[in-house]
């Protein structure tokens, strides 16, 4: 993918972007499928382990040197014991904002300082690299799409498009297309987590987790 070098959680982001209308859609649960994708890919990467059901970090000096993914590892290294289903949730803005921060550092988000109720400060974040996340739709498609099979498809590929169909993202697939392509985006789950029987349980249930927070928005797939 053109921003395959960003994480999990940042194209997540990026995808949620509507590039017509320059504004993020389903930004209910966007906190939620943002750190869905930073759980995710921390497991892939080993470094958070399936225990009983518990996300469990598996080596506390471990570190990937990305900003978002150390702060969450550190952030569930210092707390008690959660299920995942819990860590999708809990404190899941404090993730967004990482992320969104370091989307603007690198070029993709553009920053302006505002103040609501012209006192407290705030920040806004408009989209700077259109096609740059076009491009990121359009590679998610061919995930999505086929044909080519699944067992080619990477890890990482297969976990952006099963947690953005979980999430009902509606900038990548609308309602029609959930039924439609049911069973391609089941084989994604299942190829998002192959590598162990840990890691896929710890995808699943990630995936169920948004999916269910989804469903409690009441903001549905067009």
């Amino acid at each position: 993918m053109p921003t395959g070098s960003l994480s999990l959680p940042a194209r997540l982001y990026l995808l949620a972007w509507d590039t017509t209308k320059l504004k993020v859609t389903d930004a209910a649960h966007l906190p939620h499928l943002v750190r869905a994708g930073a759980l995710t890919e921390l497991a892939q990467r080993g470094l958070l382990a399936d225990v009983d059901g518990i996300a469990t970090p598996t080596d506390l000096d471990a570190q990937t040197g990305d900003p978002v993914l150390d702060g969450l590892l550190e952030l569930v290294e210092e707390s008690r014991p959660h299920r995942w289903k819990t860590w999708v949730g809990l404190r899941a803005r404090v993730t967004l904002d990482a992320v969104r921060a370091q989307l603007a550092a690198d070029g993709y988000l553009r920053a302006e300082k505002t103040r609501v109720l012209g006192v407290f400060p705030s920040v806004e974040y408009e989209i700077d690299r259109v096609a740059a996340v076009d491009g990121l739709r359009a590679e998610a498609r061919e995930v999505l799409e086929g044909p080519g099979p699944v067992e080619e498809v990477p890890e990482r590929d297969a976990a952006l498009v099963a947690l953005a169909a979980g999430a009902e993202l509606r900038t990548l697939l609308s309602g029609k297309e959930q039924r439609q392509y049911k069973q391609r985006i089941e084989d994604l789950v299942e190829r998002s987590g192959a590598t162990t029987p840990a890691l896929k349980k710890a995808v699943q249930e990630v995936r169920s987790a948004v999916a269910v927070m989804v469903s409690t928005t009441g903001v549905p797939g067009s």
